[in-house]
C-alpha cells in the first residue's frame, strides 16, 4: 500500500533530506548532475548507492556512474513480460547515507506495493536516508493540463506538487533549446532511429521554449515561497526587491482606465507582476463606482494583471498592509482633488501611504476628473475585517475630557439662571454626542464625570459631595443611569449600522467571486489567493483526501497546510473529503459566516473544474471515436480492392485442376503473389506513419 505523507509520518529517526534536479525536457543533464553529486559526496566519505538510474545508452551518463555501488534491480513479471523496478526493501536493508533515484515520476509495475516511485522515495526518507532524484517539469501534477496543450500529449506519470515542494533542495538544470536540439542531432539523447522524429515532434524549438519557461517560473515560485518563509521567520517586514511587483489602486472613479494602463506599461518595462487592488469600505460600493470598477478590472485582466479586493476603512493603512504582504516594489495611485480643509481634517492619503511604505516607490498619476474614491471617514467595528479605528474614539475621549469641564464651568458661571434639571439635560446631550462619536467607553466615562461634576459644583451645598435635597440625589442617580443606558443604546445602534454596511461590502465581494467563477477557466488559484489576503492569513490550501493521505489541490502563501489539523478547516463537500484550511490568525466569530460563503464559492469552483475536465475527457473520447471511424472508412476504401484481388487470385488458383498446364498454373501463382504484394504495400502505406509516430521513452 502507498506510504503515508512525509509530513504526517511518525518515525524514531530524523527524516532524510530530499534533493531534486528538475529540467524542462529529457537530455538537459539531470541524471548526469545527479550522478556527479553522488560521486562528489562519495569522494567525501559518504555511503552513496545507486537505487535506480536509467542511462538510456548515453556514454557520458555511464561514465559518471564511476565506482558507485548499484543496488540490484527487482525483476517483476507482469502479463508475460519482466519489468525491472527499484528494490526498495534492498535499499532499506542496505541503509546507505545517500541513494540516487532517477525518474521520480515513474509508475511502478502493478505488483509493487507502491503505485509510484515518489512513494518509494517517501519510504526511504522516512527511514532517514537522503535521496537525490530527477524530474521533468511536465510531470508536475499542477502543470499537466498546460503541458498537454503545448505538446498535445497527456502525461500519465505525475508527481504531486506538494511532495516536490517539500524537497529540501530543488535545483534547475537548464539548457537552451538550440543546444538541446544539437545534443539530440548528435545522438546524445535518443537512439539514431528516433532522432529525426523527436526533432520534428517533442523537441521543436517552440515546445522547448514553452517547457523551459514553465520550469523557470515554477522554480522561481518555489524560491519565492522560500524567501517569504525566511522573511516571516526572521521578522523582516521591509520589501526585498528581488522581483518587481507593481500594485495599482483601483477605485472605479473616472480616469482610472488611464491609471491601469500606465501601471501596466510600468510593469511591462520592469518585466514584473501587475496587481490591481480595490479597498472597499464598510459603506459598500455605489452603483456608479461599481460599474467603473468592473470596467477597470476588465482592463487590468486584459493587460495580464491580477485583481484583489480587501476591506478596511483606513484606506492608507489597508493599502500599505496589502502592498507589504505582496512584497510590492512600486505602488501607483491616482491624484485626488481633495480640498485643503479635507486634508487638514482627514490627512493626505498619498502622504500616509508614503509614510507607511518607506522602502517602496509611490507614483502619483494625474488623471482627468480625479476625485477621492473611498471615504476616509472611519467607522468602528469589532470584526477582524474592519478593526475599530482609533481616530473617532480618541476624538470622543477628547470631547469628554475637555468638553465636560468646560460645560460645567459654563453652567456654574450662569449661577441661578439654570436649575439642576436643566443642567443635567445639557450634560446628557454631551454624553449622547460623545457616545455617537466614540462608542460606549468614552460615553460612560463622560456620564460618570458629568454626574460627579454636577454633584460637586451644581448641587447644594456647592463644592461638597453631600446632597441636601432628596430630589436632587434621585435626579443625579437617574441621570447617571440614563447616561450609561443611552451610551450603550447609541453604541449598539452604531454597531448594527456598521454590521449592515459590512454585510453590503461582503455581498459585493461575494458577487465578484461568483463572476470570476463564471468567467475564468480555472478560478480556484485566484479564489484561494484572494481568500488568504481578505482574511489576513499566512497561507490557505484546499486539500483532497486520498485514502489516509491529504493531497494539496490548490494553495496560496508559503508553507501551505498539509492536513486539516494545521489550521482552521472547513469541509467543502458532504463527506469531508475536501477541506479548506486556513493557517494564520484565528478567524473572528463575526467572520465565520462570510468564510462559509466563500467556502461555498470554492465548492462551486471545484465542481466547475471537475465538470470542465469531464467535458474535456468526453471531447477527447468523441474525437478518438471519430478518428477511428475515419480510419476504418479509409481502411475499407483502400484495402477492399486489394483483398478482392487476393481473394480472386486465390480462388482461381484453387479452382485450377490437375489438367492445368504448368504455364497457366505459374501465371495464376504470379497473379496471387502480385495481389498479395499490392495488399502488403497498402498496409505499409497505412500503418507506417502510425508506427513512426510512436514517441521515444522519456528520460
Amino acid at each position: 500500500m502507498p506510504s503515508a505523507p512525509r509530513s504526517g509520518r511518525l518515525s524514531a529517526v530524523a527524516p532524510g533530506k530530499l534533493r531534486i534536479y528538475i529540467g524542462a525536457a529529457p537530455g538537459v543533464g539531470k541524471t548526469y548532475a545527479m550522478l556527479n553529486e553522488g560521486v562528489r559526496r562519495a569522494a567525501r566519505g559518504a555511503d552513496v548507492v545507486i537505487g535506480f538510474v536509467e542511462t538510456h545508452g548515453r556514454s557520458q551518463t555511464k561514465t559518471q556512474i564511476s565506482d558507485l555501488p548499484i543496488v540490484p534491480r527487482l525483476s517483476m513479471p507482469y502479463r508475460g513480460n519482466a519489468f525491472e523496478e527499484m528494490d526498495v526493501d534492498a535499499v532499506l536493508s542496505r541503509k546507505p547515507k545517500v541513494v540516487l533515484v532517477d525518474d521520480l515520476a515513474h509508475t511502478n509495475t502493478p505488483l509493487m506495493r507502491n503505485a509510484k516511485r515518489w512513494q518509494d522515495v517517501e519510504e526511504m526518507l522516512a527511514a532517514g536516508i537522503d535521496v537525490i532524484s530527477t524530474l521533468n517539469v511536465q510531470h508536475l501534477e499542477s502543470l499537466n493540463d498546460v503541458v498537454e496543450k503545448i505538446t498535445g500529449v497527456a502525461q500519465r506519470d505525475t508527481v504531486p506538487d506538494s511532495f516536490v515542494r517539500q524537497a529540501d533542495q530543488i535545483e534547475l538544470v537548464d539548457m537552451s533549446p538550440e543546444a538541446l536540439r544539437r545534443r539530440m542531432a548528435h545522438g546524445n539523447i535518443y537512439a539514431p532511429d528516433k532522432v529525426e522524429h523527436a526533432l520534428d515532434a517533442d523537441f521543436r524549438v517552440g515546445n522547448l521554449n514553452a517547457l523551459r519557461e514553465l520550469a523557470l517560473l515554477w522554480v522561481a515560485d518555489r524560491v519565492e515561497d522560500s524567501l517569504q518563509s525566511y522573511l516571516d521567520a526572521h521578522g523582516i517586514t521591509t520589501t526585498w526587491e528581488t522581483r518587481e511587483r507593481v500594485v495599482v489602486a483601483l477605485t472605479g472613479a473616472p480616469g482610472g482606465d488611464h491609471l491601469v494602463r500606465r501601471a501596466a506599461r510600468m510593469a511591462g518595462r520592469l518585466k514584473g507582476d501587475l496587481i490591481g487592488v480595490h479597498v472597499g469600505s464598510t459603506n459598500g460600493l455605489s452603483s456608479r463606482s461599481g460599474e467603473g470598477l468592473e470596467h477597470q478590472r476588465a482592463i487590468l485582466l486584459e493587460m495580464g494583471g491580477t485583481y484583489r479586493e480587501v476591506v478596511g476603512d483606513d484606506v492608507a493603512a489597508t493599502l500599505a498592509s496589502f502592498a507589504t504582504a505582496e512584497q510590492a516594489t512600486q505602488v501607483v495611485l491616482g491624484a485626488t482633488r481633495q480640498s485643503r480643509l479635507t486634508e487638514l481634517r482627514h490627512g493626505s492619503l498619498v502622504a500616509e501611504v508614503q509614510r507607511r511604505l518607506p522602502g517602496v516607490d509611490v507614483h502619483i498619476i494625474s488623471t482627468a476628473n480625479a476625485q477621492p474614491a473611498v471615504s476616509r471617514q472611519p467607522v468602528g467595528s469589532q470584526s477582524r475585517f474592519i478593526a475599530r479605528p482609533t481616530g473617532p474614539e480618541k476624538l470622543a475621549w477628547a470631547i469628554g475630557i475637555i468638553g465636560g469641564p468646560l460645560l460645567t464651568w459654563a453652567l456654574t458661571s450662569m449661577g441661578d439662571h439654570l436649575n439642576l434639571s436643566s443642567a443635567l439635560l445639557v450634560n446628557l446631550g454631551l454624553v449622547l454626542v460623545v457616545s455617537a462619536v466614540g462608542g460606549i467607553r468614552p460615553g460612560v466615562f463622560t456620564a460618570v464625570i458629568a454626574a460627579f461634576s454636577a454633584n460637586y459644583y451644581l448641587t447644594p451645598p456647592a463644592h461638597s459631595w453631600s446632597v441636601d435635597s432628596r430630589n436632587d440625589a434621585i435626579a443625579l442617580v437617574i441621570f447617571g443611569a440614563i447616561g450609561v443606558g443611552a451610551s450603550a443604546l447609541v453604541d449598539h445602534t452604531a454597531r448594527r449600522t456598521r454590521e449592515a454596511r459590512r454585510a453590503r461590502a461582503d455581498a459585493t465581494a461575494l458577487a465578484r467571486f461568483t463572476g470570476s467563477i463564471v468567467g475564468s477557466a480555472d478560478p480556484l488559484p485566484d479564489l484561494v489567493d484572494q481568500l488568504r489576503i481578505l482574511f489576513g492569513q499566512q497561507s490557505v490550501a484546499v486539500l483532497d483526501r486520498t485514502g489516509d493521505e491529504w493531497v494539496v489541490n490548490t494553495a496560496s502563501g508559503p508553507n501551505p497546510p498539509s492536513s486539516p489539523a494545521d489550521g482552521t478547516a472547513l469541509a467543502l463537500d458532504d463527506d469531508g473529503a475536501t477541506q479548506l484550511v486556513l493557517h494564520g490568525p484565528p478567524i473572528a466569530d463575526d467572520d465565520l459566516g462570510v468564510l462559509r460563503a466563500f467556502a461555498d464559492q470554492l465548492a462551486l469552483g471545484l465542481e466547475a473544474r471537475y465538470l470542465r475536465r469531464q467535458a474535456q475527457a468526453s471531447k477527447a473520447l468523441t474525437d478518438a471515436t471519430a478518428m477511428r471511424r475515419t480510419m476504418l472508412e479509409d481502411l475499407d476504401a483502400t484495402l477492399r480492392p486489394s483483398f478482392s484481388a487476393v481473394r480472386s487470385a486465390a480462388a482461381a488458383l484453387s479452382d485450377a485442376g490437375p489438367e492445368v498446364n504448368p504455364a497457366e498454373r505459374a501465371a495464376l501463382t504470379a497473379a496471387f503473389v502480385a495481389a498479395s504484394e499490392h495488399l502488403d504495400a497498402d498496409l505499409t502505406a497505412l500503418l507506417g506513419p502510425a508506427r513512426s509516430a510512436q514517441r521515444p521513452a522519456s528520460e
